[in-house]
């Protein structure tokens, strides 16, 4: 059976002190109709401590190139804690939101579309930072159901299902990425991690980030050479992608053709 908007929760993911973001995400989701429930980000710089005893900060720096940063801790817990609230909750799914989206006319459409056709996916993103390689699996009405090969990064908003999250949720903890890069070993994870194109939203934090800072100030990257783990990494994943694909039928597949959803 196809979830409909009432299956769904909606959260919106939100640092208390960002009342601005705050406010303009409030005036998108009324304009659509979409109630939703704010959730207080967890903030990686007042409890940097606490959570970096649940991260590998060693892994991090060797898995993403880059040192793990508090703002980085705040927004993979700040994910996990949505995620333990669906699987605690009454919905089928929920759409996850960051503060920095901008929904596109089409997004109500997009989102009905993933809705009426959730049997094809487990997580589904309606906006991206990179998505490489892409694979179609399914044409739904306007839309074009994706997997990727390349990497498909980006959770500023996304569909999951409650068994998925519940499924995957043991397995998050220690942090040793970020978690858009996490959820996109889905061939560790076993799942289906699509995206519905053209995107329905971008994200647009006005080139000043809590995370990354201004301009991605915050972000200092060893030099080359100590990166070469990350780099061998980031190629061994393509393969391991392509592998998880092939053997679901997912490089060359049968394409689904169906109609776009229609709000219910």
């Amino acid at each position: 059976m196809s979830l409909t908007r009432a299956d769904i929760g909606v959260w919106l993911i939100n640092l208390p002190r960002d009342v601005a973001r705050r406010e303009r995400m409030t005036v998108q989701l009324a304009a659509m109709g979409l109630d939703f429930t704010l959730f207080p980000a967890v903030d990686g710089r007042a409890r940097e401590q606490e959570l970096r005893r649940r991260a590998d900060p060693a892994a991090y720096a060797r898995n993403m190139g880059s040192p793990l940063l508090p703002g980085k801790l705040g927004v993979y817990a700040s994910h996990v804690a949505v995620w333990e609230a669906l699987v605690a909750s009454p919905h089928r799914a929920a759409l996850i939101l960051e503060d920095d989206v901008v929904f596109h006319p089409d997004f109500p459409a997009a989102l009905d579309t993933a809705l009426t056709n959730d049997d094809l996916w487990d997580l589904v993103r309606f906006n991206c930072i990179r998505a490489k390689m892409p694979i179609t699996q399914a044409r739904l009405g306007d839309y074009r159901l994706n997997a990727y090969v390349g990497p498909f990064t980006g959770n500023a908003c996304y569909l999951v299902h409650r068994e998925v999250a519940a499924r995957l949720l043991p397995g998050l903890w220690p942090q040793t990425r970020a978690m858009d890069h996490e959820l996109n070993r889905f061939f560790r994870h076993d799942y289906r991690q699509l995206g519905l194109e053209p995107w329905a939203s971008h994200p647009d934090d006005g080139g000043t980030s809590t995370i990354t800072g201004t301009a991605f100030a915050l972000v200092k990257k060893p030099k080359w050479y100590r990166r070469l783990p990350h780099y061998r990494l980031k190629v061994a994943n393509y393969f391991r992608r392509f592998w998880w694909l092939a053997r679901h039928g997912m490089i060359r597949p049968k394409v689904v053709v169906r109609p776009g959803g229609k709000q219910r």
